[in-house]
């Protein structure tokens, strides 16, 4: 396992180095980083903004930035290593899609990895680097699986399309298919991935 912090340039490009050295060339990157606050947006302060978009912005652009880096001088012939392509899977979430009241500076963050995608997929896409954004929805985790039981938890499952919050698994598909070879033609695509939420 390599560890980076990714509001640390230095450790992104540490960890990126390490891993390529340890088991070789990346050539699948799932770029998942997300933090946010919970306020009205009036009540949002520099350092919440900045620990927002320190992390969900400003870090996973550098670390596929860092990654792009090395698929794009495989693609050119200037770094060794065989180039089969390169996949850049960017997590956004239903966020970018629906603004929702109180995590609205996350919602802003989300839909800036949206365009970020687009943006790489424009100018990565002819060296044979897919960019594409996974928007999920409610996902239950570690961080969040008690909020699930309270009483602002389950009214907030009560709104959802179909009454219920996804697993981690429930992305796997997805994932592995934008990581597989049979995602050649899929290339700056944003996917929800929410249960019908952002409906």
């Amino acid at each position: 396992m390599v560890e980076l912090d990714v509001t640390d340039i230095g450790s992104i490009k540490a960890a990126v180095a390490r891993a390529e050295t340890e088991v070789g060339p990346i050539d699948v990157l799932v770029n998942n980083s997300g933090v946010s606050t919970t306020q009205r947006l009036q009540d949002v302060t520099p350092d919440d903004y900045d620990y927002i978009f320190d992390t969900n912005v400003k870090g996973s652009f550098f670390v596929a930035q860092e990654v792009g880096k090395r698929m794009l001088a495989r693609a050119t012939g200037t770094a060794p290593g065989t180039y089969i392509g390169g996949r850049i899977i960017n997590i956004a979430s239903a966020a970018a899609l629906k603004v929702m009241p109180q995590i609205g500076t996350y919602c802003m963050s989300k839909i800036a990895v949206v365009q970020m995608t687009k943006a790489m997929a424009l100018e990565w896409g002819r060296f044979g680097i897919n960019v594409n954004a996974l928007c999920p929805g409610y996902i239950t985790t570690e961080l969040n699986e008690e909020h699930w039981t309270t009483e602002g938890g389950a009214k907030l499952v009560n709104m959802l399309p179909r009454k219920r919050v996804g697993k981690p698994e429930d992305l796997d598909g997805l994932i592995v298919l934008l990581a597989s070879g049979q995602s050649h033609f899929v290339n700056g695509a944003v996917i929800a991935a929410d249960d019908g939420f952002a409906l």
